[in-house]
């Protein structure tokens, strides 16, 4: 195919996948318990009347959930990628540095060891499950940026990240057989994920912090494609690889740590959407991969988020989790099965 053709082509795809975008999030505001006409939903996003039932419903529950699906998924797509490509993994995820058992330790400290040993502290309520997840995810951080400094070797840091993070596993798990019963609930019940709890108020904080993630991803991707030469080669270029190595691990944790802050740990999301990028865009170019998997993240979420009103409708309410590994596994497995049919 000449390279004019696959220009067009690309371009197309990502104004497909900006359509699609608009279209799902305007799909999420009229779905849910009331049914809100087309005609009100256009209103209020254009500024115009909108009745005061409607206008609560929309601006105070149903745009904070859709923008929060975009920018996790945007968030989680992108760092995903940032870590399949670092370590030139295929398998590898935005939590394979431990990030999310962290952010896991500190809620489970918050949730299950406080009540359980009757600790006071006003200033720690106030602090929330969100403030000590990310207090546990910039902890993670900082031991992985630590390492990295000392270990030129980015398998060893790899194996590291998940040996730190299977440790802090184990602990949480200690956590969770003291628990009550009460306490235990409510950590499981974060640990499903969910797009609903973040209130208007925390989207000045939300979307700010990842925006930032996001822009540190797009400058990191000239380093990115170095990278898929290797280390040496790309040492070599003239890329300062520790710098790089920096840049990607602070954005990777500003965007995967504060999604799961907020938001609980979501998976498959970070993990097959860069390679649902690759797929259509058939390109390995981070100038064109790093924003079609952004996209692609979008969309993911507000599908995820759009079936699970549509469910919860008719049926229960499902966490969010769930439908983001319905629709992450098959992508995951045909990755696989494509690459062992390669070798």
């Amino acid at each position: 195919m000449k390279r004019s053709q696959q220009h067009i082509l690309r371009t197309m795809l990502f104004v497909l996948l900006s359509i699609a975008i608009v279209v799902l999030a305007i799909a999420d505001m009229l779905i849910g318990s009331v049914a809100i006409p087309v005609r009100e939903v256009v209103s209020s996003l254009w500024g115009g009347v909108t009745q005061a039932d409607y206008a609560h419903i929309i601006y105070d529950m149903r745009m904070p959930k859709v923008l929060v699906a975009i920018f996790a998924g945007m968030a989680l797509s992108a760092s995903g990628l940032l870590m399949q490509t670092l370590f030139r993994n295929p398998l590898a995820g935005p939590y394979v540095l431990g990030i999310n058992s962290g952010a896991s330790f500190g809620v489970a400290l918050f949730t299950l060891a406080v009540p359980m040993m009757a600790i006071n502290a006003p200033w720690l309520y106030d602090i929330g499950v969100t403030g000590v997840a990310l207090i546990g995810s910039a902890a993670i951080l900082l031991m992985v940026m630590a390492l990295s400094r000392r270990i030129k070797s980015i398998s060893v840091i790899l194996i590291l990240g998940m040996m730190l993070g299977s440790a802090i596993s184990a602990v949480v798990g200690i956590l969770q057989y003291m628990g009550t019963e009460e306490s235990l609930k409510a950590f499981i019940v974060w640990t499903m994920g969910s797009l609903s709890n973040v209130t208007t108020a925390q989207l000045y904080i939300f979307v700010p912090t990842v925006v930032v993630g996001l822009v540190l991803s797009l400058v990191a991707v000239k380093s990115l494609n170095m990278l898929l030469m290797g280390e040496s080669n790309a040492r070599t270029l003239g890329l300062n690889v520790r710098l790089s190595r920096t840049i990607i691990f602070l954005a990777t944790t500003l965007l995967a740590g504060t999604v799961t802050a907020y938001c609980g740990p979501i998976g498959f999301v970070g993990l097959a959407m860069p390679h649902l990028a690759r797929m259509t865009f058939r390109t390995s170019d981070h100038r064109t991969l790093m924003p079609a998997a952004m996209l692609w993240g979008g969309v993911a979420m507000l599908l995820c988020c759009l079936l699970s009103d549509v469910i919860a409708r008719y049926s229960v309410i499902l966490p969010v989790n769930t439908l983001t590994a319905l629709l992450g596994v098959p992508i995951i497995i045909f990755v696989v099965l494509r690459n062992r049919n390669r070798q």
